[in-house]
């Protein structure tokens, strides 16, 4: 009984990477779809529904990693740090599919520029993410770990100035008030993917700098 209490460290390795490998599939989804925007014959909803599953995949994989943190007596890292960094990625999928559901609630036709480099960020992030968590559970490797999480940041804050730059573009060019508004709400959304993967990475800083 006891010896169930204390599951192998590669249980919660393997499902904190699995939790991330959701994250990647969601935003591979995201950037088809938005790179699909005002083009002839793409399935918008159907990219849609495929960032959706992907939430929910990840939700049951949430679901299995708290479970798992509930029920044993030691975990290889910080107990707090796992569950913290369960939520952040689970945010970080909730943003994916928010962007998603963006599309049609403010009905998006067209892609943009920015837009569309955006997406090509957030993928971009979410697969560091995902390489970083999946390198977590070997020492040997935490400089590679460390590098990814400052690419992270660097890509968070070239989106940073994209939107900036992005919105500031939708005020002076003198259009419908309408779009400006709900472009703005998108890029902003956009960003949001960008933001909760640098939270995931700096817990992912913090779990090493405690562990080494």
């Amino acid at each position: 009984m006891f010896s169930s209490l204390m599951p192998q460290r590669r249980e919660f390795y393997e499902l904190l990477a699995a939790h991330s490998d959701r994250v990647v599939a969601g935003a591979n989804a995201m950037l088809r779809l938005v790179n699909s925007l005002g083009e002839r014959n793409q399935d918008v909803a159907a990219l849609a529904q495929e960032v959706d599953q992907n939430e929910k995949s990840a939700d049951k994989i949430k679901a299995a990693l708290i479970q798992l943190l509930h029920k044993s007596f030691t975990t290889p890292i910080n107990r707090d740090q796992i569950h913290t960094l369960t939520i952040e990625i689970d945010q970080v999928i909730n943003a994916l599919r928010r962007v998603a559901q963006a599309v049609e609630m403010y009905n998006i036709t067209d892609s943009t520029v920015e837009g569309r480099e955006m997406a090509s960020l957030g993928a971009d992030a979410c697969l560091r993410l995902n390489q970083a968590v999946s390198l977590l559970g070997d020492k040997k490797r935490t400089a590679e770990i460390i590098d990814l999480c400052k690419q992270i940041e660097v890509i968070e804050s070239k989106g940073d100035r994209i939107e900036r730059s992005a919105v500031t573009r939708l005020f002076e060019a003198g259009g419908s008030p309408w779009i400006a508004m709900k472009m703005r709400k998108f890029y902003g959304l956009q960003e949001d993917v960008l933001d909760c993967c640098e939270d995931a990475a700096k817990t992912i800083e913090e779990i090493l700098i405690e562990n080494s």
